[in-house]
């Protein structure tokens, strides 16, 4: 298992070869073969993988970060679903450097193919080296049965697929699932790999104790906000495990939880009066997080559970101390299940507060489910004592391409005794040149998900999006995209509160560069109230009309230097508006990376104090002393607040598998606030040193 194959073991497993292109030439043949060798022995299974290359000098390999995008690499996966329930699938994924990534697959749920398939929050434990040759690359991967909670052990079967992915042709081959409509989260599509028998208990049983020292620090200015100013010193210990109660059935627990090792949130300035959206970063909340996916649509993201809602105060960002948690998600049978429950103490303004999740969901055939889910918060705050929410959804899965959906929630909220149900339906239609889709939401106006991700409220919402997508021969040229959509939201006494008409075209090239192009985004947007801008910025309430233009360019995302601009410009308000942004990535080598993002928005507004600029962004760096020993730093600046840079330098050392040394120093704000406007940020200097450890009874 040293990233070669040449051990004479190898050669007595057959290989798997019979790789085809999903991109760029559906069916075809791969530009380059890969073979694949399975072996097994009573505790794990083996994978022994070859690809070769005509040109090793292309062949991309920049990361060793684990669990970050390997997008920008060559890389190899593995798609296991152990179960065979041909819905939910652990993704293995290794590079060149034979760098991991780990996600889960949940009901063949699509994640942003910048990022990779599945959901990284889960981690598992494996092992991996990977090797560069004169013929390409050799890379063995070797999982343990309990990683995959894995306890039958005659007559096995498990559903299997393989993906290659060649960076400097922006090629993908897939053993199964290869047409574009299906891609490597098609579970139901995947292959399958019999023969296993007779092996050892494969339950999952992991402890997980950490030790935590430090120091935090408020100014002055935090007085009166429920945070208390000075130097507090850190000190504390907690406790998770995770435990395989039976195959494809896992609970998680945890005490006095910690999130001191979660990334900081990226800034953004907010240019609409709506909420941002911010994804959720830490470990306990990520992981097997699919299971309670409740979409809500809308253009924002919308989420019947949201879990930055739990232990992050909404308004300041500031975390809020979890006395301890547990959830239990898995399959039994047809049914997918999730239990979760969770208690947080009084810090500063925030009540003690409990919060309890059930998601049912029954799987119909090809991918279809119906499913419910409750949700139900107690505060301690006497204005606010519980809110409770109950909903029930469906997907329905038609000629593999066609999918309906719709859902029915509802929510309890003390004071309110009607406008609290919330109701969809939409379908969305996939073919290789063409994608529709369309939804119709009506939100009542006291429809309030406290645990939820809402970004608007009172609206009878209608969204119809179209995309045709060609692909000539034209060379250097993968395909075209001719997109248009039209998003109508009235309240429900129909009053017209926004309307967007925007139409696009985008070019897709073969190396990984695009052209993404608004040639016009006509808005109407009705203010109820004076919406806060910026500082002192107040745009009056009114109905407003405005349309803009955008320019996007992205380079090829194989080379080292890679740069993406984005300019935008026409009337905003009834003023004008111009966003300038440019964000490039610089990879030296393997170990040293860069990154900066900057945008620069000029403000001309015909109200007082309406000319005024805000630039925000960042610079961050990273050096990988090895694929287990990783120091980066980020650094954002943000004019739009008193305090305008904030910092990240995060050091960690993956001592063992699955168990950590993290040294991190924050200056400035580790969470955003999920209001609206923009709001004051608290400065905070915090130093902790994070110890855990990852033990097996």
């Amino acid at each position: 298992m040293d990233g070669t194959l040449n051990d004479p073991l190898w050669v007595r497993a057959a290989p798997i070869s019979n790789f085809l292109q999903r991109e760029p030439y559906e069916g075809q043949s791969p530009t380059e073969q890969t073979e694949v060798r399975i072996f097994y022995t009573k505790h794990e299974v083996y994978f022994g993988i070859t690809c070769f290359d005509s040109d090793p000098s292309g062949i991309v390999a920049t990361e060793l970060r684990r669990d970050v995008s390997q997008e920008l690499d060559d890389y190899f996966e593995i798609i296991i679903d152990s179960a065979h329930d041909r819905r939910n699938a652990y993704v293995f994924q290794v590079n060149p450097l034979g760098t991991q990534r780990d996600a889960l697959i949940t009901e063949e749920q699509r994640t942003d193919t910048g990022v990779g398939d599945g959901d990284p929050g889960w981690d598992g434990v494996w092992t991996s080296e990977a090797r560069l040759t004169k013929q390409g690359w050799t890379a063995t991967v070797s999982i343990p049965f309990s990683t995959l909670n894995f306890m039958q052990s005659r007559d096995v079967v498990w559903g299997i697929n393989f993906k290659r992915f060649i960076r400097r042709k922006n090629e993908e081959d897939l053993w199964s699932g290869w047409r574009r409509v299906f891609g490597a989260a098609r579970i139901g599509e995947a292959g399958e790999l019999r023969g296993i028998s007779d092996i050892g208990s494969g339950r999952l049983f992991i402890v997980k104790p950490y030790g935590l020292t430090g120091f935090s620090h408020f100014p002055s200015s935090a007085l009166g906000t429920g945070l208390t100013p000075g130097t507090t010193a850190l000190y504390t210990g907690g406790v998770d495990v995770k435990l395989g109660l039976r195959s494809n059935v896992v609970a998680n627990l945890t005490a006095n939880t910690d999130f001191a090792d979660a990334d900081v949130d990226s800034a953004q300035f907010n240019l609409t009066p709506y909420k941002l959206f911010y994804p959720e970063k830490r470990q306990f909340f990520l992981e097997n997080a699919g299971v309670f996916n409740f979409p809500l649509g809308g253009d924002s993201g919308d989420l019947l559970l949201f879990s930055r809602q739990i232990g992050i105060d909404p308004i300041t960002g500031q975390e809020v101390p979890i006395n301890g948690g547990g959830k239990v998600t898995g399959s039994l049978g047809n049914f997918e299940l999730g239990i979760m429950d969770v208690e947080t103490r009084r810090s500063g303004p925030n009540p003690y507060a409990n919060y309890a999740v059930m998601r049912v969901k029954r799987s119909l055939w090809g991918g279809s489910y119906v499913g419910v889910m409750g949700i139900d918060k107690r505060s301690g705050n006497p204005l606010d004592s519980f809110n409770q929410t109950v909903g029930a959804d469906t997907r329905l899965v038609f000629f593999n391409n066609l999918v309906v959906n719709g859902y029915a929630a509802q929510t309890r909220t003390p004071g309110f005794l009607s406008g609290q149900t919330n109701l969809g339906v939409g379908f969305d239609y996939q073919a290789n040149w063409l994608e529709v889709f369309a939804q119709h939401r009506r939100v009542g106006p006291n429809f309030n998900p406290e645990v939820g991700f809402l970004s608007r409220t009172d609206c009878i919402c209608d969204y119809v999006d179209v995309n045709f997508k060609p692909r000539p021969k034209i060379r250097g040229v993968r395909d075209l995209n001719f997109e248009s959509f039209l998003f109508h939201a009235p309240d429900t006494r129909h009053v017209l509160q926004t309307q967007e008409w925007q139409g696009t075209f985008r070019v897709d090239f073969h190396n990984g560069a695009y052209s993404d192009d608004d040639l016009v985004d006509i808005f109407i947007q009705r203010l109820v109230t004076p919406f806060n801008l910026y500082k002192n910025v107040f745009i009056p309430a009114g109905e407003y009309h405005w349309d803009r233009h955008q320019f996007t360019y992205g380079s090829s995302q194989s080379r080292r230097l890679m740069v993406n601009l984005f300019e935008r410009f026409g009337s905003y308000y009834n003023g004008h508006l111009n966003e300038a942004r440019i964000h490039s990535t610089y990879r030296r080598n393997e170990r040293l990376s860069f990154e900066f993002s900057e945008q620069w928005n000029r403000f001309r507004l015909p109200i007082s104090g309406g000319d005024f600029s805000v630039v925000f962004g960042g610079f961050q760096t990273n050096y990988s002393f090895s694929r287990f020993l990783t120091l980066s730093a980020l650094i954002q600046m943000d004019t739009a607040n008193t305090q305008a840079a904030s910092a990240n330098i995060r050091l960690r050392w993956n001592y063992r598998p699955d168990s950590d040394l993290f040294i991190v120093y924050t200056a400035g704000q580790r969470f955003a606030s999920l209001v609206a406007a923009n709001p004051a940020q608290f400065y905070e200097n915090r130093f902790a040193i994070k110890y855990t450890y990852s033990w097996r009874p």
